[in-house]
């Protein structure tokens, strides 16, 4: 059965939508609909701000999209737990993670799936190779996107995951979900452990760091930890991507530093979902390439994009 908001006939049409608390400046909407024109397909992109409400009721906004019409949403902060609780499938990943970024709607069906993990995965093992993930690795943050970077680690095969976050129970919470966690068929079970709220000890044993906390992001300027604490041959990895450049990787590459941005989760992610949204390929340098065109903002010189020009 052909799901109300897609066409499956060339040129066919899409409603997405993305539901979250103050999400007025996502790119979630200009990135997906860029691609889509790519694409050839009618597709359109609404975000569904619940901010400011006193009660939010997932159901109700779920079935409100799929009375609309509407094929898929994205969800984000601080829905993507919660959501779990009004779908009817979960993907393995989804339900590996308890979390999900979005929802397929299929004639009363909803599917959730994680696409920050692969976003996160795929962004991260480029920038490494083949083996720069076999080390120890140090995560500053256990919240929000924490689960998809932790998944994402252990499934690259590295040595030693190290959680910490400035609350203990948020970081044990983590640990919890992912106890008993193996690496791929054949590398041996990585070791997971809390930093047992000793930051400064495991920055000067870490291989690298991978930053998941709101700091650095406009609304939260400054930096997690002291880059001055990490080994030379280091490095770091963001996903906060407004700014692009946070005041953390600024610091990292000052000292040489290997650094990944957190556009590569960012893209990655939206990748992820408009291929399972559409069942089609985006391009993902394509899609990395209006990325940053859209982070500039419009003032900033970039490559014209063709379509955009048409």
């Amino acid at each position: 059965m052909t799901p109300r908001g897609r066409d499956e006939r060339p040129g066919r049409r899409y409603r997405v939508a993305l539901l979250g608390n103050g999400i007025g400046a996502s790119l979630s909407p200009a990135l997906h609909v860029a691609e889509a024109r790519h694409l050839g397909l009618d597709y359109t992109y609404r975000t569904v701000d619940l901010i400011g409400r006193a009660r939010v009721d997932l159901g109700a906004e779920l079935r409100g999209l799929e009375d609309a019409g509407y094929a898929a949403t994205n969800v984000t902060h601080p829905y993507k737990q919660a959501v779990l609780e009004h779908v009817t499938d979960l993907s393995p990943t989804a339900r590996r993670l308890g979390s999900a970024n979005l929802v397929l709607l299929d004639g009363g069906r909803r599917t959730a799936h994680n696409t920050d993990q692969p976003g996160f995965r795929g962004a991260l093992a480029g920038f490494l190779g083949d083996d720069g993930a076999r080390g120890t690795v140090l995560q500053v943050g256990a919240g929000g996107a924490g689960r998809a970077t932790v998944a994402a680690l252990l499934d690259l095969g590295v040595g030693t995951v190290v959680v910490h976050d400035a609350d203990p129970a948020a970081a044990a919470t983590l640990l919890d979900r992912f106890t008993g966690a193996v690496g791929p068929q054949g590398s041996g079970p990585p070791r997971l452990l809390g930093s047992g709220g000793s930051l400064e000890h495991w920055l000067s044993r870490a291989d690298g760091v991978v930053h998941v906390t709101p700091v650095g992001m406009a609304e939260h300027p400054g930096v997690a930890f002291d880059v001055g604490r990490l080994g030379p041959a280091a490095w770091v990895a963001e996903v906060v991507y407004r700014p692009l450049e946070t005041e953390l990787l600024r610091r990292a590459r000052a000292r040489g530093l290997a650094t990944l941005d957190g556009g590569g989760m960012a893209v990655g992610q939206a990748v992820e979902s408009l291929r399972l949204i559409t069942g089609l390929e985006p391009d993902t340098a394509r899609m990395h390439a209006h990325f940053r065109r859209l982070v500039a903002g419009p003032g900033a010189s970039a490559a014209p994009d063709p379509l955009e020009e048409a």
